[in-house]
C-alpha cells in the first residue's frame, strides 16, 4: 500500500486524520504514532500491533505490543490508571515487588525483559557490583524487588558473584599474579550483569 493508502484507511476506517507525509515519516522513524494511531494503523495494515513495533524495549511498547489499554494493564497490576500512566510516560517503573510481578505476569515478560522495559538496568548493575565486592546477603531483597526470580536462585546467583569475583582479587594478590592480573576483577564487575544472567536464565 502507498502512504496515500494508509493515510485514507485510517481516515475512513478510523476517522483519523493522518497525511501521506506523516505516514512516510513514521516508515523512516522520524515520527512515531501514539497508541491510537499504531492501533488503527496495524488495522489498516490488517496485522498486530507488535508486528509493526519489533522487538518491543518500554512499557508502552510492551503493552501497545499485546493490544492492552493503560486502563486494563493497571487494573491487572493494582494500580491507579494515572499513576501508572505516569511511569510509563517517564519510562520509569516505580511499583511494590507484587506490583512488579504482576506487570511482569500481564506483558508476559522475562526477568530481562522486564528490566529493561521498567528503565531499571543501571540501578541493576549497581546493586551486583555492591554485592559482589561487600557482602551479598544484604542485596537479596532489593534485587528482589526489582526481578520476580524465585528467592533460592537470586540468592545462588548473588553467593557465586561474590565467590567468584573474590577468588578473582585472591588470585591477583598471589605472588604468582602478573602485573596485569588485576584488571580480571575489573573486568569482571564491568560485565557483572551479564554474569548475573547466564546464573539466572543459562
Amino acid at each position: 500500500m502507498a502512504p496515500g493508502h494508509v493515510a485514507y484507511g485510517l481516515q475512513a476506517q478510523y476517522g483519523l486524520r493522518v497525511t501521506a507525509d506523516t505516514v512516510v515519516a513514521w516508515e523512516r522513524g522520524l515520527l512515531a504514532p501514539d497508541s491510537r494511531e499504531l492501533t488503527a494503523l496495524a488495522g489498516v495494515l490488517w496485522c498486530s500491533p507488535g508486528e509493526l513495533l519489533g522487538t518491543p524495549q518500554s512499557l508502552r511498547e510492551h503493552r501497545m505490543a499485546r493490544a492492552m489499554g493503560v486502563d486494563e494493564l493497571a487494573h491487572r497490576v493494582g494500580m491507579d490508571p494515572s499513576s501508572y500512566r505516569r511511569m510509563e510516560d517517564g519510562n520509569r517503573w516505580r511499583g511494590n515487588g507484587r506490583q512488579t510481578a504482576a506487570l511482569a505476569e500481564a506483558l508476559s515478560l522475562t526477568p530481562r525483559e522486564l528490566l529493561t522495559a521498567t528503565g531499571r538496568d543501571g540501578e541493576l548493575a549497581e546493586l551486583l557490583r555492591s554485592a559482589a565486592t561487600t557482602r551479598w546477603q544484604a542485596y537479596v531483597r532489593p534485587i528482589a524487588r526489582m526481578l520476580p526470580l524465585p528467592g533460592r536462585q537470586l540468592e545462588d546467583a548473588l553467593q557465586r558473584l561474590h565467590s567468584d569475583y573474590h577468588a578473582r582479587m585472591a588470585a591477583t594478590s598471589s605472588w604468582g599474579a602478573s602485573a596485569g592480573s588485576g584488571e580480571s576483577g575489573k573486568d569482571f564487575l564491568d560485565r557483572i550483569v551479564e554474569h548475573f544472567w547466564a546464573l539466572t536464565t543459562g
